[in-house]
């Protein structure tokens, strides 16, 4: 063991690693050993790219029903962990409209069919469980946070196959279900809460019709924020942020051309919301540029992620370091794609997907479910996943997972309003990326995959320290406001 050196940069070093550690603030770092190992790292905060947004999860149905099973203690608990001054200080979440796989059931605010004025509508749905959980992280939250809201699909007697998976939205129902978006944002606001930004559909084009789903083509997306969507929100004063495509970066590269191609959608869409699905480890550099250089001012906001396809183990933080996980490609993926979908490390998978794409100019990175059981639901599809909370309501248990530590890396020292900078690196075996926040701060995370601890001189500005890092490990540095 060894001390960090420091040649007139200050630091801060947090660690979460294979061998226990857990976002801890570390004084004294492994650097013996290390010597044949040398990185340096060098920041050039002069050339700055995209602004951030933000990091943080969603506010499921799921995960607000299990606060509400669990006792008040525990509740507060996790509350304050995702969004409270000492926890990872969320600042970039989402949450579903009318119901998503992540519910207990089936639900629309608007259930009454043929009602196109929609004076039935209604959010009491959402009373008793969304709602409370928002508002309690609304009271926690010194910062505040954005929501980002999405729909699975329009109310069933909207749609050409009377049905809550697949199917189109009926040509008739344009004008109805943009409506449905702005009594949506009212009844929210009434609420006090205020939505920050909406996605026209939540994977438009399918889910393989195993849950609440609705079927667009760029260009009948691009028809329905033209002529419907966009000037609805415009008439009755909506000032939200309106993101195009939300599904996986595969085929991120055709709806841009689409979205960004016809100049009466680009003026509506603010940005495009992607899915990390299409893989477990690729990061589709080449899609995400080319979505930054087609709209350079535009939000590129990755909208989900999760572990899926897996049952999550409880108290077991050894398995979120190991490759055993497998995700929903490695059974049905067609055999030319199974080469995206092999075995992976959970906490890798996380770490080097915020990293990866922060490095290709995504600026918000948001997880599905905050909060799910042992079960990895509950979810009435029987679509089971991962979340870096599980709790056993039952037991009045709650697990904080090595993914919570992973977020909290990401989300706790990159604030929103921040720019990531430019960085060299003499390890490319070390995944690296550094921001620069509004208060004048730095945040660098570096990901460890490698067996062996790693010797690091990290650089600014003429100065600089010596650290190290464990292997198999992440570590954030910051180098605090005026300290730089």
């Amino acid at each position: 063991m060894g001390c960090a050196q420091s040649d007139s940069l200050n630091i801060e070093v947090y660690e979460t690693s294979a061998s226990g550690k857990k976002f801890e603030k570390a004084d004294i770092f492994i650097i013996e050993n290390s010597r044949n190992n040398e990185v340096e790292i060098t920041l050039h905060p002069e050339k700055k790219f995209q602004k951030i947004t933000g990091f943080g999860g969603s506010f499921t149905e799921s995960s607000a029903y299990l606060l509400n099973e669990l006792s008040k203690e525990n509740r507060e608990k996790i509350i304050e962990a995702y969004f409270g001054d000492s926890g990872a200080k969320y600042s970039l979440t989402r949450t579903h409209i009318n119901s998503s796989d992540f519910s207990l059931g089936n639900y629309s605010y608007a259930p009454v069919a043929g009602d196109v004025e929609l004076e039935n509508f209604s959010i009491e749905e959402d009373m008793d469980d969304i709602i409370p959980m928002i508002k309690d992280a609304m009271e926690v939250s010194s910062e505040g946070f954005k929501i980002i809201s999405s729909p699975w699909t329009a109310p069933i007697w909207m749609k050409d196959n009377k049905a809550w998976k697949g199917g189109k939205l009926l040509p008739e129902y344009y004008d109805t279900w943009a409506l449905f978006f702005s009594k949506y944002l009212d009844a929210y606001a009434e609420q006090g809460i205020d939505i920050w930004g909406i996605t026209v559909e939540n994977e438009p084009l399918g889910n393989g019709e195993n849950w609440e789903s609705m079927h667009y083509s760029p260009e009948e997306m691009n028809d329905f924020v033209i002529n419907h969507l966009g000037p609805k929100l415009e008439e009755d004063g909506h000032d939200v942020v309106l993101l195009g495509y939300d599904q996986n970066r595969d085929h991120l590269e055709e709806w841009i051309d689409v979205m960004y191609g016809d100049e009466q959608a680009a003026k509506y869409f603010d940005g495009t919301a992607i899915h990390w699905y299409a893989s477990t480890y690729d990061i589709f550099e080449d899609a995400l540029q080319y979505a930054h250089n087609a709209a350079p001012n535009k939000y590129l906001i990755q909208t989900e992620a999760t572990a899926d396809a897996d049952v999550p183990r409880w108290k077991d933080d050894e398995w979120y370091w190991s490759k055993e996980a497998t995700d929903w490609g490695w059974d049905w993926a067609p055999e030319d794609q199974k080469y995206l979908h092999p075995k992976y490390v959970p906490v890798y998978r996380y770490a080097r997907d915020m990293i990866g794409t922060l490095n290709n100019w995504v600026d918000g990175w948001v997880d599905w479910n905050m909060v799910l059981d042992k079960q990895g639901g509950p979810n009435w599809a029987n679509n089971w996943c991962l979340a870096p909370v599980i709790v056993d309501p039952e037991a009045d248990e709650v697990y904080f997972t090595p993914l919570y530590y992973v977020m909290t890396h990401f989300s706790r020292f990159i604030r929103p309003g921040g720019h990531r900078i430019d960085f060299t690196t003499s390890d490319e075996n070390l995944l690296v990326t550094a921001v620069e926040n509004p208060d004048g701060s730095v945040a660098v995370v570096i990901l460890n995959q490698n067996e062996e601890s790693k010797h690091i001189t990290l650089s600014l500005n003429g100065s600089s320290a010596s650290l190290g890092i464990e292997g198999k490990a992440l570590q954030t540095i910051l180098i605090p406001k005026n300290l730089n």
